[in-house]
């Protein structure tokens, strides 16, 4: 790809783009990393024949379902594959939820940023394996309604496999070329919703909320105010489960204290 200078690029010219982007998504590319973002867009447009972030809204994104559709997809952070960082999944299922368990019979969690839908049935998983049939609440939610799609279909590659042993793929999936399909009862546990981390409101009386690598594309001031509105989405005593790129340094200014790496217990209501 090209690099800024070399492309056409002008700042007014992405700054108007936000903007139009903005009324017409309700996605405000101002609270992403400016320059990941960019980046990340021209070698999009470029791709489709674009050359300038004018002539991609006006004659790509304005006009063109697909091109909409392909670029709302690509503002979602795809998790790629079951049990990712398989280390912080065991800390999870063996200290997290056993201590959550002890408060409440029936866990309410949420998977935000949940992607192709790896991550909530993950944990529906989990909960089945050291619970029985699954009868906590899974909220999984992303932005883009084209990943929610293929996520509530639950056919996944064997790649995305590869973390888990042939005893829970027969337990949990069928085989179904080219790959793998979620069984019913897995995929009757989570409920998928469209949700904007970034404008939308959220939920409250959570005991759980994953959350993983999707705030390092965020500017610092958008990942405080995330920071503060999962604090009031859950319970105290709950958790917020971040990415292995995600640690909070300062976590007791989002009224939390760190469990364990990666993992965050809500100790104050702000």
């Amino acid at each position: 790809m090209k690099n800024l200078e070399d492309s056409g690029y002008s700042q007014n010219d992405y700054h108007h783009f936000i903007k139009e982007v903005k009324k017409k998504t309700g996605i405000d590319l101002a609270l992403y990393k400016e320059a990941q973002m960019k980046r990340r867009l021209m070698s999009f447009y470029e791709k489709r024949g674009f050359t300038s972030f004018q002539d991609f809204f006006q004659n790509g994104l304005n006009k063109d379902e697909d091109i909409l559709a392909e670029f709302l997809e690509r503002m979602t952070i795809n998790v790629s594959e079951f049990y990712r960082n398989p280390k912080r999944w065991d800390v999870l299922s063996e200290q997290i939820i056993p201590r959550l368990k002890q408060n409440s019979n029936h866990l309410k969690i949420w998977s935000a940023a949940c992607s192709t839908g790896e991550e909530p049935y993950t944990l529906s998983m989990i909960l089945m394996e050291k619970f029985g049939e699954n009868r906590h609440t899974i909220l999984a939610t992303d932005i883009d309604e084209v990943i929610l799609k293929r996520a509530r279909s639950g056919l996944y590659s064997d790649r995305a496999l590869k973390e888990l042993s042939s005893e829970v793929i027969n337990r949990y999936f069928i085989r179904e070329d080219p790959g793998y399909r979620v069984r019913d009862k897995v995929k009757n546990t989570v409920t998928y919703r469209k949700h904007n981390l970034l404008a939308d409101t959220y939920d409250t009386g959570f005991d759980l909320i994953i959350c993983r690598n999707v705030l390092i594309y965020f500017t610092e001031e958008a990942k405080q105010e995330i920071y503060l509105k999962f604090n009031r989405a859950l319970k105290v005593g709950g958790i917020l489960f971040v990415g292995s790129t995600e640690q909070i340094f300062n976590p007791a200014r989002y009224g939390f204290e760190a469990e364990d790496t990666f993992f965050y217990k809500k100790v104050n209501n702000l």
